[in-house]
C-alpha cells in the first residue's frame, strides 16, 4: 500500500500550464495538423529552446542542423513532441531533489532522453506506437523524485541510500513507501488526468503481461528502464533488455540498430 505521505505529495502538486493541455488536445485529435502544434510551441519560449536543444542532440540521429521549431516538429512527430512537452512540464512543475537514490537532476535528465532517443529509433517503423512510448519513456522514473522528496522529509534518505542497490531497488523502496517508483509515477499521471493508455502501461510495467492490452508498452518501457537504468550505467544492461525482448517477442533487430545508433553517440 502507497503510503499515505506520498499521496499527500502527489495531491499537492501544481497543476501542469495551459500548454500541455493544449498539446495534449490536438495530438488527441486526429484532425489536427503539425502547423496547429507548432504554432502552440512557439507561443512558449522556454520549451521552444529545449525542443531544439533535443532536437540537435546527437542522440536522435538527425543529420542536419535544425533551426526552426516546423523542422523539429515534422521530424520527431506530434507523438515524440508531447512527450518533450509533457516532460519539459513535469521538469518544472517538480522540486527535484533525489539525493535519496544518489544521483543528480542532470542524471535524471540525461537518462530520460537517452531513453526517449532509443525508443524513437526502436520504433521508427512503428510510429503509430510512439503515442505512448516515446511520451512515457521520457517519465518512467519521475516517481522517484516523490520518493525522494519524502524519504528527505522524513530524515530516511540516508538510510534508504545506503540500502540501495540496482538489483533490490524496488523491495527496498516498498521497504520504505510502499510502492515502487512506476506505482508512483503512474499516481502523478492519474493526478494530472493524463490518458488511460498512458498511465496503463506505466502501472503495470513492473509485470506487463498482467494487461494484455497494453503488454506491448508496458514491456517496451521496462526493456527501456532495463537498456538505460537511473542509478548507473551497467555493463550487461544491453543483455538485460535482449532477454526481455526475446521473453515478449518484441523487434530485436530494430532494437539493436535503435541501441548502436544511441550508444554511439
Amino acid at each position: 500500500m502507497i503510503n499515505s505521505l506520498i499521496l499527500v505529495q502527489i495531491k499537492n502538486l501544481p497543476p501542469l500550464p495551459n500548454s500541455v493541455l493544449e498539446v495534449q488536445k490536438i495530438t488527441n485529435d486526429p484532425n489536427a495538423s503539425i502547423k496547429d502544434l507548432v504554432n502552440v510551441i512557439k507561443d512558449d519560449p522556454l520549451i521552444t529552446a529545449n525542443l531544439l536543444k533535443a532536437a540537435n542532440s546527437p542522440l536522435y540521429g538527425f543529420t542536419r542542423q535544425i533551426k526552426t521549431i516546423d523542422q523539429a516538429v515534422s521530424l520527431f512527430g506530434m507523438s515524440t513532441v508531447k512527450g518533450f512537452v509533457i516532460s519539459f512540464a513535469v521538469r518544472n512543475a517538480l522540486k527535484f531533489d533525489l539525493s535519496a537514490y544518489g544521483i543528480t537532476e542532470s542524471r535524471f535528465h540525461d537518462v530520460s532522453i537517452k531513453r526517449n532517443a532509443l525508443a524513437l529509433n526502436w520504433y521508427k517503423k512503428e510510429r503509430s506506437k510512439l503515442d505512448i512510448i516515446a511520451t512515457d519513456s521520457f517519465l518512467i522514473d519521475v516517481g522517484a523524485v516523490v520518493i525522494s522528496l519524502v524519504l528527505n522529509s522524513q530524515a530516511q534518505a540516508e538510510e534508504f541510500k545506503n540500502e540501495l542497490n540496482i538489483e533490490n531497488r524496488y523491495e527496498i523502496e516498498k521497504k520504505y513507501v510502499g510502492a515502487t517508483t512506476s506505482d508512483v509515477t503512474a499516481e502523478i499521471f492519474k493526478h494530472w488526468h493524463f490518458s488511460k493508455d498512458l498511465i496503463e502501461p506505466i502501472a503495470n510495467i513492473d509485470s506487463p503481461e498482467e494487461r494484455a492490452e497494453y503488454v506491448e508498452y508496458a514491456a517496451s518501457l521496462k526493456i527501456l528502464r532495463e537498456a538505460v537504468n537511473l542509478l548507473e550505467d551497467e555493463e550487461n544492461a544491453k543483455d538485460k533488455a535482449l532477454e526481455l525482448i526475446k521473453k515478449y517477442n518484441l523487434n530485436e533487430n530494430s532494437f539493436l540498430d535503435a541501441w548502436d545508433m544511441v550508444e554511439e553517440n
